[in-house]
């Protein structure tokens, strides 16, 4: 029996998780469209499924699967169970990516960035920064969805479950400001 191909833009669309208008995203940039991963993950068979998938992207063995926002604790959580790796978070003290809760990584451990939406890469870029300076090994950041167009600043594999580029528009040259589109604010924290 052959495998069918897993659709993660029509598990996204079919709950309503891609969403258009005139949205400001976490990294202050505007697009016309929004991915609101968390409206698929608060189900967490289909978090299982889609984490399966994202694991599959790094056969290799992990240790330690490090989610870099609030928004993709969920999803690391899944990868890690099916690595059976260890799954810690950064959180940001006095605007520093750190590790809290008594939580580290080791010398030489295998490290997997597990992120929702991969932007900018400012987030997974931080948190390789971070398991460097605990002289851990980054494998890669594995993403439900790649938004990136172009040059990031991670020099790791980065490797989604689909490619949706879009444009962003820095808000001073914003069409969608020219055209008066009412703006709808996300998040707090740079993607």
């Amino acid at each position: 029996m052959a495998k069918t191909k897993f659709d993660i833009v029509g598990l996204l669309e079919e709950h309503g998780a891609i969403l258009n208008g005139h949205f400001q995203l976490p990294s202050g940039f505007h697009s016309q469209t929004y991915i609101q991963t968390s409206l698929v993950l608060q189900y967490p068979h289909l978090a299982q499924k889609i984490a399966k998938e994202m694991a599959s992207k790094f056969p290799q063995e992990i240790n330690v699967v490090i989610s870099p926002s609030p928004a993709s604790l969920a999803i690391g959580q899944e990868v890690a169970r099916i690595k059976k790796a260890r799954s810690i978070f950064t959180e940001r003290v006095n605007g520093v990516m750190m590790l809290k809760r008594d939580f580290k990584m080791n010398e030489n451990e295998k490290i997997l960035i597990v992120d929702d939406v991969f932007n900018t890469g400012k987030l997974c870029t931080e948190a390789a920064a971070l398991a460097r300076n605990y002289r851990a090994k980054i494998i890669g950041v594995a993403a439900i969805v790649d938004r990136s167009a172009g040059e990031l600043p991670i020099n790791v594999p980065v490797r989604a479950l689909i490619s949706y580029p879009l444009e962003l528009y820095p808000p001073e040259n914003c069409p969608l400001c020219k055209q008066n589109i009412p703006l709808t604010a996300i998040g707090s924290q740079a993607r």
